[in-house]
C-alpha cells in the first residue's frame, strides 16, 4: 500500500472505530433501567451512581457541542495548540454525550416512587460525599468562568489569558472527576452485600469494550496529524477510556470471581457508602 492509501485506510478506520465505540458506549446505558423496570426495583444500585451521571454527562455535552460548534472555543484551540488547529472531538463524541445524558435523567428518575411507583432503598439521596463532590463541582466551574470573565483578556476571547476555552476543560474535567468518583459507591455496594444483584454486567461489559475503540481512535486520530497533543488537547477522551476500563476491570471480577455465588438473604447496603467516606474522611478521635 502506499502511503496515501495507508492514510485514507486509517480515516476510514478512524470513523468506523468512532461509531462502533458510540454503539457500545450508548448501548450500555440501556441494560440498567431495562433490569430495574423488569425487577421493579432500584436495589442494589447506588443512587450515587446516576446522581454524578446526570452531572458529568451535562458537562460533557456542553463540552463536546462547545468544540464542534464555537468559532470561540475552536479558534481559542487552535491558538493553544499551533501545530494543529483541528481538535480530535468528534460528532459522535456530542451525540453519545447528549443521548447518555438523557438516559441518565431516565435512570436517576427510576429512584422516585412517584414517578415510576419502583420499590427503592431507605436512602433516596445521594451521600453528602457525592452531593459535596456535585455541588464543589458546579463551583469550581463558576469560579473558573468569573475568572475567564473578569481576569481574562477582552472578557475571556483572548486565549492568552484566561479564556472561554478554560471554561471548556473545566467542564471536562467534572467529567472526568465524575467518571473517577461515580463507580466508587456501586464498588462498595457490591463489596457490603458481597452481590452485584441489581447491578447489570452488561454496561460494563459494553463500557469496556467501547474504552478500547475510543483509545484506538484516538491514536489513529493523533498519528494521523502527526501531533500527538491532540491527546493532551482532548484529556477527557483519553481520560474517560482508561478510568472506565480499570472500573470495568473491577466490576467484572466482582461479577465473575468474587460475587459469582451471592448470599441468599441480600441486604441493600446502599446507605453505607456515604457513611464509610465521612467516617474514613474524619479525625480519629482516641
Amino acid at each position: 500500500m502506499t502511503e496515501t492509501e495507508i492514510v485514507v485506510f486509517a480515516k476510514a478506520l478512524s470513523r468506523v472505530l468512532g461509531w462502533v465505540y458510540f454503539l457500545c458506549w450508548s448501548g450500555s446505558f440501556y441494560p440498567q433501567p431495562i433490569s430495574n423496570f423488569r425487577r421493579k426495583s432500584t436495589l442494589g444500585l447506588a443512587i450515587d451512581f446516576p446522581t454524578l451521571n446526570v452531572l458529568g454527562f451535562s458537562c460533557y455535552t456542553i463540552s463536546t457541542a462547545a468544540f464542534l460548534y464555537s468559532p470561540t472555543i475552536r479558534s481559542q484551540y487552535a491558538y493553544r495548540h499551533p501545530s494543529n488547529a483541528e481538535t480530535t472531538v468528534r460528532f459522535n463524541d456530542f451525540l453519545f454525550a447528549g443521548h447518555g445524558a438523557i438516559l441518565c435523567v431516565i435512570i436517576y428518575s427510576q429512584f422516585f416512587p412517584a414517578v415510576w411507583g419502583f420499590k427503592v432503598g431507605s436512602r433516596q439521596k445521594a451521600s453528602r460525599a457525592a452531593l459535596g463532590i456535585f455541588w464543589g463541582s458546579i463551583l469550581g466551574i463558576l469560579i473558573v468562568a468569573l475568572l475567564a470573565q473578569t481576569w481574562g483578556k477582552d472578557g475571556g476571547y483572548d486565549p492568552e489569558g484566561w479564556a472561554w476555552i478554560d471554561v471548556i476543560y473545566a467542564l471536562g474535567y467534572v467529567k472526568l472527576i465524575t467518571v473517577v468518583v461515580k463507580y466508587m459507591p456501586q464498588v462498595w455496594v457490591n463489596y457490603k452485600r458481597k452481590s452485584t444483584v441489581g447491578w447489570s454486567i452488561y454496561p460494563m461489559l459494553l463500557d469496556f469494550a467501547g474504552g478500547w475503540l475510543s483509545l484506538a481512535q484516538l491514536v489513529i486520530d493523533s498519528s494521523l496529524q502527526a501531533d500527538w497533543t491532540g491527546i493532551t488537547g482532548n484529556p477527557v477522551k483519553f481520560g474517560l477510556s482508561n478510568i472506565s476500563i480499570v472500573f470495568d476491570v473491577i466490576f467484572i471480577l466482582q461479577h465473575y470471581v468474587l460475587y459469582r455465588h451471592p448470599p441468599k438473604n441480600i441486604d441493600e447496603g446502599e446507605e453505607d457508602w456515604g457513611s464509610e467516606q465521612e467516617r474514613l474522611l474524619s479525625p480519629r478521635i482516641h
